[in-house]
């Protein structure tokens, strides 16, 4: 079974005060951005902090994520070979995040950076859902992260709480990242005050089918692994589930019945599925 990446929370790569602060956060993993979060200015300051901190901090079972600045801009390479010495001198990284990956050479010219690291893709581009199939499939991905905002305004789509906008491409990049064995995370909700929307949006991506939700504000992390983690309804019809068609197996075969539905073989796949996610979520708790 994955980590669990219920909740995934960018981190800016220049703020000593909220690196330090991300250790004691209940997220299953943390995207420490050298990209977005930080001022041109700041870039190779945040960068050398950075490296020092995931070299000596204990961030636990969390996933260390970096999201590097494009080798397209003045600070992506040195990003990729700063991470690359990083690693080397013992910093605990889990994957490089790549960002506006259009294709798979996108991916190879950070591999070649990076040698060993497993990467993940910021899926924000047309381009990027067009040739999600490609990327899904290179030898060094582990992950996806969707990056809705960026996304929209490259199709000019406008905001509406069932994000019709962007469907599409979420339902590309799922589809590949399903077909690979990739974790993939949703894009963030930017009202991170607006406990409704945020939980909405979660539940559709959940249902959707979703690993988990990257997250702009710690406020959202309560919401994000409540609605990303099975229920105790979830558990109860599972564990019930596995009863029943063991039951019917054990008899030499026939037909298992749950609460007036069928179930079959692939029930009982989901079914164990769920437990073992919610077994790996209480690990983290332990």
């Amino acid at each position: 079974m994955a980590r669990p990446c219920r909740s995934v929370l960018y981190i800016p790569g220049s703020r000593e005060r909220a690196l330090e602060k991300a250790r004691d956060l209940a997220c299953d993993a943390v995207i420490f951005d050298l990209e977005d979060a930080v001022a041109p200015d700041e870039k190779p300051a945040a960068r050398g902090l950075l490296a020092r901190v995931l070299r000596d901090a204990d961030y636990g079972p969390r996933l260390r994520i970096v999201r590097i600045n494009g080798l397209d801009t003045p600070w992506g390479q040195d990003d990729a070979v700063a991470m690359a010495a990083a690693i080397a001198g013992g910093a605990k990284i889990d994957a490089i995040l790549v960002p506006k990956v259009n294709a798979p050479a996108d991916l190879d010219a950070v591999a070649a950076l990076v040698p060993g690291a497993d990467l993940w893709a910021m899926m924000e581009t047309c381009a990027g859902m067009l040739n999600a199939a490609a990327i899904a499939a290179h030898p060094r991905l582990t992950g996806m992260v969707m990056g809705t905002n960026d996304l929209a305004k490259e199709l000019g789509s406008r905001f509406r709480p069932d994000r019709l906008g962007v469907q599409a491409g979420l339902g590309l990049c799922l589809l590949a990242a399903r077909a690979h064995a990739l974790t993939i995370v949703d894009g963030v909700y930017n009202a991170f005050k607006d406990e409704a929307g945020l939980r909405a949006e979660c539940e559709q991506g959940r249902d959707m089918g979703f690993d988990g939700k990257t997250l702009v504000h710690p406020a959202q992390l309560q919401i994000a692994n409540e609605v990303f983690a099975p229920s105790d309804s979830d558990l109860d019809l599972a564990r019930r589930q596995i009863a029943a068609y063991d039951a019917v197996t054990a008899e030499g075969g026939g037909v298992a019945v749950v609460d007036g539905r069928i179930v079959e073989n692939l029930h009982i796949v989901t079914a164990r599925a769920l437990l073992e996610k919610a077994a790996a979520i209480g690990a983290l708790a332990n």
